[in-house]
């Protein structure tokens, strides 16, 4: 069993900036891919950000350019940085990790983007 934690959110003012992590249990360089999804309320879940064991990385349309991910294998942490925040970016933040064609879910972290 894999257990993701998340941690970083908080409260940001609309133009700031936030580093979500996210901390596997096992080695993520195990991993196929690792990523972060989110839910707003009412809104379904939808993609952020992944990145494959190759490094390969992959972006939903409203982030690029603003979300950076990235993974730390030393530490078994992928990353999320968030930047020119925006309301609209406020929502629960979800990492996942597959692991042999298996997903695992973290908790989450709240993001709340203030205007």
């Amino acid at each position: 069993q894999v257990q993701l934690v998340e941690s970083g959110g908080g409260l940001v003012q609309a133009g700031g900036s936030l580093r979500l992590s996210c901390a596997a249990s096992l080695s993520i360089f195990s991993s196929n891919a690792m990523g972060w999804h989110r839910q707003a309320p009412g809104k379904q879940r939808e993609l952020v950000a992944v990145i494959t064991s190759g490094g390969s990385t992959t972006y939903a349309d409203s982030m690029k350019g603003r979300f950076t991910i990235s993974r730390d294998n030393a530490k078994n942490t992928v990353y999320l940085q968030m930047n020119s925040l925006k309301p609209e970016d406020t929502a629960v933040y979800f990492c996942y990790a597959n692991y042999h064609g298996k997903n695992y879910w973290g908790q989450g972290t709240q993001v709340t983007v203030s205007s």
